[in-house]
């Protein structure tokens, strides 16, 4: 394939406004995708993220940008979702033990599957998804056995996949620390100031959740200063 094609492959990319996303739409940027972003809006307790969401997709020249409304609240049970349950903040060295109550039952599934079905409507080639198996929350929809059997089933499930053409399922942080992805994004000048991770909304992140914890050690990892204001 000349250069000329190889710019016009698609890839549909799974952007959240976090640190993860936002590196992930950066790489497949930086790979010359055609890129249509793909954002949820699943029963959050605040759209904070969606803001951010939308600034980057400006910030990289994102062909087309879906926000998408699947109330997963009114079928789920996770403290991100409505107001009533706390949202936990471990210790650092306890993340990722256990499953926490911030986990959202099947998310990613859920996520992958509108992608899926997008990417094949506009025949992209690949999905991106920025999740991460290193530093994180202990969801079992971020580990590498997961989509790796999701990759399998859209083979089998698919147009594209039956006809031997399947569509690439991409997750390039899988193996590397937050201060590698912070690292990374930096290399490819993701606008850090942009993105959100807090699971809690506002004009400034709490700096208490597992998230916040997270995102903090990635920069501290890869000695920088985070740019967004704390509270």
């Amino acid at each position: 394939m000349g250069e000329e094609g190889a710019l016009m492959k698609k890839a549909i990319v799974l952007l959240s406004g976090g640190l993860d996303s936002s590196t992930t739409l950066a790489m497949a940027h930086e790979e010359g995708y055609e890129l249509y972003a793909l954002t949820f809006l699943y029963g959050q307790t605040h759209s904070r993220e969606i803001e951010s969401a939308e600034k980057l997709a400006e910030h990289f020249d994102v062909d087309e940008h879906k926000i998408l409304d699947i109330p997963l609240e009114e079928i789920g049970e996770s403290s991100l979702l409505g107001d009533e349950e706390e949202i936990p903040s471990h210790a650092e060295d306890e993340i990722g033990d256990e499953i926490p109550s911030t986990y959202v039952p099947a998310r990613n599934i859920v996520l992958l599957s509108y992608a899926l079905s997008y990417a094949e409507s506009v025949d992209a080639d690949a999905i991106f998804i920025g999740a991460n198996a290193r530093d994180y929350s202990g969801y079992p929809d971020c580990r590498p056995e997961f989509y790796d059997a999701f990759e399998r089933m859209a083979e089998k499930g698919t147009k594209r996949g039956v006809e031997g053409d399947p569509i690439d399922i991409r997750y390039p942080l899988i193996d590397m620390t937050k201060g590698d992805i912070v690292e990374k994004g930096t290399e490819l000048n993701v606008p850090w100031e942009l993105t959100w991770s807090c699971y809690e909304g506002g004009e400034r992140a709490c700096g208490e959740c597992d998230s916040c914890k997270l995102r903090l050690k990635g920069f501290q990892e890869a000695g920088l200063e985070d740019p967004i204001e704390y509270r």
